[in-house]
């Protein structure tokens, strides 16, 4: 087995993503392989480069684009994130946010569904910022992702991400900003269990297992380990929908 460069990926992580991939039906096929493509596209994202500035560096990137854009297209990175999250650890899941920086050249676009409120982006005294909101397992799998603006409060976005998974028997674990009572009311309905501190403020208190509460750190560590890609520390991609979470798809595949 040959040993993969750095931001390549290894023969077993290709096994499972080459079935994925579907066959050219028309026109002329690219020159490059699907993993060679998967993997220009994959340096772009951990190195943060421009992608003009790789395409007139690299004979190939052209084509690493075109390959890009097609496999976007057919939302092969969102089938991929999926594929790694069929068998999931169960018993405890993690819940939290973070928020990205969005650069002034990620908004300003004059078509319509560019506009800054279609494409997850609000405003803070920090700028204008988007919110990843994530679920990962009892082992550190990211299982859903929710793109939002930083406007969003936390508690608003936890709905739409666990209505997506099977809570029944699950042990919900998040900080004091998912202690809202409709989301408690929601986990209880679908006879789940939250491990969620209480803020301060609260007269009626519920008890917390911090020990079970420490296994939060798993979807830190996640956000943490993905911010190391220099195109996802910050946002320079307009549209939220079609261009940055096939990154984030990919990300937390290959994290």
């Amino acid at each position: 087995m040959n040993t993969p460069k750095r931001y390549e990926l290894s023969d077993e992580q290709w096994d499972q993503l080459a079935t994925l991939f579907p066959s050219y039906r028309t026109g002329r096929p690219s020159k490059l392989s699907n993993k060679t493509a998967f993997n220009a596209n994959l340096w772009l994202l951990k190195s943060g480069a421009a992608r003009v500035i790789y395409r007139n560096a690299m004979c190939h990137g052209r084509q690493s684009t075109t390959v890009f854009v097609a496999e976007r297209t057919r939302v092969v990175f969102e089938k991929a994130f999926t594929a790694i999250s069929d068998d999931p650890d169960m018993e405890n899941i993690s819940l939290d946010s973070t928020s990205i920086h969005v650069h002034q050249k990620a908004t300003g676009a004059k078509n319509v569904r560019c506009i800054v409120e279609n494409q997850a982006i609000g405003m803070s005294r920090g700028g204008r910022t988007t919110k990843i909101h994530a679920i990962v397992d009892g082992l550190g799998n990211p299982l859903r992702f929710l793109l939002t603006g930083v406007h969003i409060h936390d508690s608003q976005a936890a709905q739409p991400l666990l209505v997506q998974l099977e809570l029944a028997g699950v042990n919900v674990i998040a900080d004091k900003a998912y202690d809202a009572k409709h989301l408690r009311d929601y986990i209880d309905t679908e006879h789940g269990s939250y491990t969620i501190t209480p803020k301060a403020s609260i007269k009626e208190k519920w008890d917390c297992d911090y020990h079970v509460y420490w296994d939060r750190h798993l979807i830190e560590s996640l956000f943490n380990q993905v911010k190391n890609c220099i195109r996802l520390a910050t946002r320079y991609n307009k549209l939220a929908p079609f261009s940055w979470k096939p990154f984030i798809s990919r990300l937390f595949w290959y994290g």
